[in-house]
């Protein structure tokens, strides 16, 4: 039997958390089984070149204004002339889109939807275009139990229609003898002072104020450096928010970098003070890389982080709790050790990328099967407690 076309939708392509595990999913799917595609329709970034060079096809589709037909009709097209068996949106945005486009298309693929970085604040109108777009496909795939949770019940789809697929991270290699003090000599990290690092699109959602104010918060004699590795609207007001909270010496943004994990191998820890998140790629990485996290406990982050064991955790938006934790973490090398011990191996045990592979195909499995009559769709353990990682 020939492989099944697979279409893989997502509005930007930049470098972000769900863009990497694109990539991941991408490398691990079974190619005698899927034929696998990629869609977007903005914001290129070394990632699709990357996914090219895999041997996968892409579709840059673009989309110039919020409401466009003639990007509405090229995707059709794009689905008419493919005729993909299934179709797996990655942001609700391109959800929306595919199910538009299917409906013109004079095709018939299964429509998979997801919920990845979810807000449960968002807007009820948000919640309610969710509700109507699910209601059009055969699952969702969310990549945290907490996700599971709010898409039941805040876009009342039924559980039936959620699966929970954890994202995946691959252990990276060792960086060679003396790599790690060459990487942070090259970034200007002072010798002898802690180095923190965020990694991720310096967006609201990431709440980047509440670090500021951390490090405010702390001595001069005392604050970690950080450096910030990515790019997105607010890096203007984080440095302005640096510059008056007097911080700017402490505080470097490094833009978007090729390489993340390699900064992750030579930091002492990452630091992620969101505001909501799903199941966060960065956290993932550095965890992989042995990388000690410090993280706000919103969304699925408690479910990667159990605080004290594999890393630790603060409430969202409490800046006083994150400089403590800053503090702890920079003066006690052994606890860093213990961390990144300790969730180094919780991610080894549950977040491969051969996981990511086997758990999403299943899901895709299950949907055709459904589709051609072969049976119903199973309703997954979507909502049972996510496992503690190892004390």
């Amino acid at each position: 039997m020939p492989p099944e076309r697979l279409l893989l939708v997502i509005d930007g392509m930049e470098v972000g958390g769900s863009q990497r595990q694109i990539q991941h999913l991408l490398a691990g799917l079974d190619r005698t089984r899927w034929e696998p595609e990629l869609a977007y329709f903005r914001s290129g970034s070394h990632l699709v070149d990357d996914i090219r060079r895999s041997g996968v096809s892409v579709h840059l589709i673009p989309k110039r204004r919020r409401i466009d037909p003639p990007f509405l009709f090229a995707l059709a097209g794009l689905l008419r002339r493919r005729d993909y068996a299934l179709v797996h949106a990655y942001s609700q945005t391109a959800e929306l889109w595919s199910v538009l486009a299917r409906g013109i298309s004079g095709r018939r693929p299964v429509l998979v939807a997801s919920e990845r970085s979810f807000d449960v604040d968002r807007p009820a109108w948000q919640w309610f275009s969710k509700r109507m777009v699910v209601g059009r496909c055969a699952a969702v795939i969310a990549n945290s139990h907490a996700g599971a949770s709010a898409v039941v019940r805040h876009a009342r789809v039924p559980e039936a229609k959620v699966s929970t697929v954890a994202n995946g991270v691959g252990v990276p290699v060792a960086l060679a003898p003396g790599g790690r003090e060459a990487i942070r000599r090259s970034l200007g990290v002072p010798e002898g002072r802690v180095f923190g690092l965020f990694v991720g699109r310096l967006v609201e959602a990431k709440n980047l104020p509440c670090l500021v104010d951390a490090l405010a918060a702390m001595a001069p004699d005392e604050r970690p450096w950080i450096a910030l590795a990515g790019d997105g609207p607010v890096r203007a007001s984080i440095q302005a928010r640096a510059a008056d909270a007097g911080v700017s010496a402490s505080l470097h943004l490094l833009g978007e970098q090729r390489d993340p994990v390699r900064l992750m191998q030579a930091a002492d820890f990452l630091v992620l003070p969101s505001h909501f998140e799903g199941q966060s790629n960065a956290l993932l990485e550095a965890m992989a890389a042995g990388c000690p996290v410090i993280a706000s406990a919103v969304g699925g982050t408690p479910e990667l982080v159990d605080d004290g064991r594999t890393g630790l955790l603060f409430p969202a938006g409490d800046a006083m709790a994150l400089a403590a934790a800053m503090r702890r973490i920079s003066h006690d090398a052994a606890l860093r050790e213990r961390l990144a011990l300790a969730a180094g191996a919780w991610i080894a045990a549950r977040h491969g990328p051969t996981a990511l592979a086997a758990a999403t195909s299943a899901v895709y499995e299950r949907c055709l099967a459904a589709h051609r009559g072969r049976g119903r769709i199973p309703a997954p353990a979507t909502l049972a407690r996510a496992p503690r990682p190892p004390h």
